[in-house]
């Protein structure tokens, strides 16, 4: 019983205690204090957070719109239609399902969209499956893959219009196209969809 109530005494005494040094931001008022938080805060804002090759946070620069407030990337101006390659193809699905992507967008695995390690974000390409002639049009919009002697990571629908997701991956051939092809295809996909 002692001991309990001894514990319990000094658990009360230690957190008034605590609280009594903890005081608000503002709520103190000498000339000491408010010495060193001006010294602090011209500290930071001549050497606030940088990245590698930035400009210093105290330029005009610096006060733009914060990178977590930043939008995708949009489709526009995003042109490879003079790229060419072959290669072996790979899918990813669920485990990156909802995850941000490099343009900034959530990774949705019902999407015709593919990774590729050069192509600019935003572009459009047409993936072939020389072994059965499916192709499809996917949109370039994340970085990778980072598997050895794989050159495009493409998403599970895009995978399934290839006839791919069992297998896992496939050689294919990838050729660019503008965004105008693309969507004159994904129309006419529409609708040859809505014929059947």
């Amino acid at each position: 019983m002692k001991t309990r109530l001894t514990r319990g005494l000094g658990t009360v005494f230690a957190f008034f205690a605590l609280a009594g040094c903890a005081t608000p931001p503002g709520a103190s008022d000498t000339a000491a204090t408010d010495t060193v938080r001006s010294t602090k805060n011209a500290r930071l804002t001549s050497f606030g957070p940088q990245s590698f090759g930035s400009a210093p946070a105290s330029s005009s620069s610096a006060t733009s719109t914060p990178l977590a407030d930043a939008k995708p990337l949009t489709d526009d101006g995003a042109d490879a239609s003079d790229f060419r390659q072959t290669g072996r193809a790979s899918w990813y699905g669920r485990f990156f399902h909802g995850r941000r992507t490099a343009n900034g967008e959530r990774y949705d695995m019902h999407a015709l969209t593919a990774a590729h390690r050069t192509l600019p974000l935003g572009s459009y390409v047409r993936v072939t499956n020389p072994s059965n002639s499916r192709s499809v049009v996917v949109r370039i919009n994340d970085r990778g893959p980072y598997a050895r002697g794989r050159v495009i990571d493409l998403s599970m629908a895009a995978a399934s219009k290839l006839d791919m997701r069992h297998s896992g991956t496939a050689r294919v051939q990838i050729e660019g196209i503008t965004a105008q092809e693309a969507r004159a295809e994904m129309n006419e996909q529409l609708a040859s969809n809505s014929d059947k």
